[in-house]
């Protein structure tokens, strides 16, 4: 009975969803496949405003050519000593290509004991990965690295 109602449901799902897609109203904005220059600077003036970035201070830490963009390790230090009156307040990472041009955000304070995290991020083809860091007095600090990948994730195929 549970797999027949959750396959009734399912289908009902797939049926409403191609419904709204199909009676969508002219000018409904579809997000492209992958983002956009002006996505990419939109993303990064959420995070910093106004404000200048400068290079420098962090250290980002990706494969140059990875064979799998499904899985791409990535690390991310700020040189700070992580003392109470100066201290890394937030980590943001952003790419160029991916369908979301941000792709984390770290928040850390002064009880963090080091400015570094890693994780995994997915990445859509070869891009540019870029690191921006907010300092506690405010300053924004960055660095970037271009990432080859062989074998590009966040495709859907049929």
């Amino acid at each position: 009975m549970y797999h027949r109602d959750h396959a009734t449901r399912r289908r009902f799902l797939g049926l409403a969803g191609g419904a709204a897609i199909a009676g969508a109203a002219p000018g409904v904005m579809v997000r492209p496949a992958e983002a956009t220059p002006a996505m990419l600077a939109a993303a990064i003036r959420a995070i910093v405003g106004e404000a200048a970035v400068h290079a420098g201070k962090v250290k980002l830490d990706v494969p140059p050519l990875v064979e799998n963009g499904n899985t791409v390790p990535m690390t991310v230090s700020v040189d700070s000593p992580m003392t109470e009156q100066d201290y890394v307040k937030a980590i943001h990472v952003f790419n160029e290509k991916n369908p979301q041009p941000n792709i984390g955000n770290f928040h850390l304070g002064p009880r963090a004991g080091r400015a570094q995290v890693g994780t995994r991020i997915r990445l859509a083809d070869s891009q540019t990965i870029t690191a921006i860091a907010r300092l506690s007095d405010g300053s924004f600090w960055s660095a970037s690295v271009d990432v080859v990948v062989t074998l590009a994730a966040c495709t859907e195929e049929d």
